[in-house]
């Protein structure tokens, strides 16, 4: 059973520094070295330096662990230091963590990182090639003799429930795809700088797995994403204004798999990202009505529909239409289809830049971001504020 209560986390903390490495299809240097670049950015942008640094969060997908990153950056000693399971579904849990640290007084500055080499090395979208024997994966051996190998197939049975129980068509996925690549093709950052995609390119684009379209699944992509986290007094003292912790949840469904959970009782739409939506609102004291900009973990275009629905902003079967009227400003970074796909941690990124008025596509008197993580598995969400 989820919490019933408002937490009291809410803004006890705050992100204060924001570094990444370029985008790219391939880096041409270690992932430990693009670990160490984006956390030095961040840590300039934040004014402070690596012997401010006494905590370390990442994913446990990360080949970088927070002690050799340490030393690699310089820093000294740590008094906290952790890894958040479930891939994408961890972003957001990184900035919780490091903000439970600063919270309680076990870390003063803590700094959440995600490095990879995904397309030049070992990339995701190439499926399940080999698989230690464990637990957690005794569920993909009932899919994979089946031919699921691969994310965009796990997908793509929610993504074919969601279209029959709605009686939609597979342009509804469009519209995500469209806003993401209108936004990427003015940020000089994303990948897909000055290429907009229209409708009828969505519909152009071949099959993956139907009913999911090459523009409905993310980039892959070599790079790597930091960010600070300190109190907000600190903060405060620092270059930037504080984007502060307005709320910060992590969420599991009942029956929760990782990608897999097709034997749960509504398979279009995702409890796991309820869960958390319900503990951000209580916190925060807000609503969707509330929310500025939304950035919400866009791996394939179906789940970016059913986020929208389970945080309240619509009905369900209606996500398709409040992103063709552009009810709510989404990935104003281009998202993962459209900007890079840092495993949801460049989208924090965004949602700091639009606190402080820096952003690409800047939201003219944003306050209040939303920022969703990976979902299909377990997930987090945070809502950031702007401070005061």
């Amino acid at each position: 059973m989820s919490l019933r209560s408002a937490d009291r986390l809410g803004g006890r903390a705050a992100i204060a520094g924001i570094g990444a490495t370029e985008f790219s299809k391939d880096s041409g240097r270690s992932e430990l070295r693009l670990a160490v670049e984006a956390v030095r950015a961040a840590l300039d942008d934040a004014g402070l330096t690596p012997a401010d640094v006494d905590g370390m969060v990442t994913f446990t997908m990360d080949t970088n662990p927070e002690i050799t990153v340490a030393q690699a950056c310089g820093m000294g000693e740590l008094s906290f230091f952790s890894r958040v399971h479930y891939g994408g579904g961890a972003a957001c849990a990184t900035v919780l963590q490091a903000a439970l640290a600063v919270a309680t007084g076990m870390a003063e500055v803590v700094v959440c990182y995600r490095a990879f080499n995904e397309r030049s090395g070992r990339r995701f979208g190439a499926g399940v090639q080999h698989r230690e024997p464990s637990a957690e994966g005794v569920a993909l051996g009932w899919v994979l003799p089946s031919g699921l190998l691969t994310p965009a197939s796990w997908v793509a049975m929610a993504a074919q429930r969601y279209l029959h129980a709605y009686g939609l068509t597979p342009e509804a996925f469009g519209h995500v795809a469209v806003v993401d690549r209108t936004y990427a093709a003015t940020n000089p950052a994303a990948y897909f700088h000055g290429r907009p995609i229209t409708l009828a390119d969505h519909a152009a684009s071949r099959w993956i797995v139907e009913p999911l379209r090459l523009l409905d699944c993310c980039q892959e992509t070599d790079g790597g994403q930091a960010l600070v986290v300190t109190s907000p007094e600190r903060a405060r003292n620092l270059p930037h204004p504080p984007a502060v912790i307005a709320a910060a949840a992590q969420g599991a469904g009942r029956g929760q798999e990782q990608m897999t959970g097709f034997y749960r009782d509504d398979l279009s739409g995702l409890p796991e990202t309820g869960v958390v939506a319900r503990q951000v609102w209580r916190t925060s004291g807000l609503g969707p009505s509330d929310i500025d900009v939304g950035i919400l973990y866009d791996h394939f275009t179906p789940f970016v529909l059913m986020q929208l629905e389970e945080f309240g902003f619509c009905g369900k079967g209606e996500a398709a239409d409040f992103v063709a009227e552009e009810r709510l400003p989404i990935n104003t970074h281009g998202g993962q289809l459209g900007e890079a796909y840092l495993h949801g941690m460049n989208g924090i990124a965004e949602a700091v830049r639009q606190l402080r008025g820096t952003a690409a596509n800047q939201i003219p008197g944003a306050s209040r971001t939303l920022v969703t993580a990976g979902t299909g598995v377990p997930t987090s969400g945070l809502i950031l504020t702007a401070d005061g």
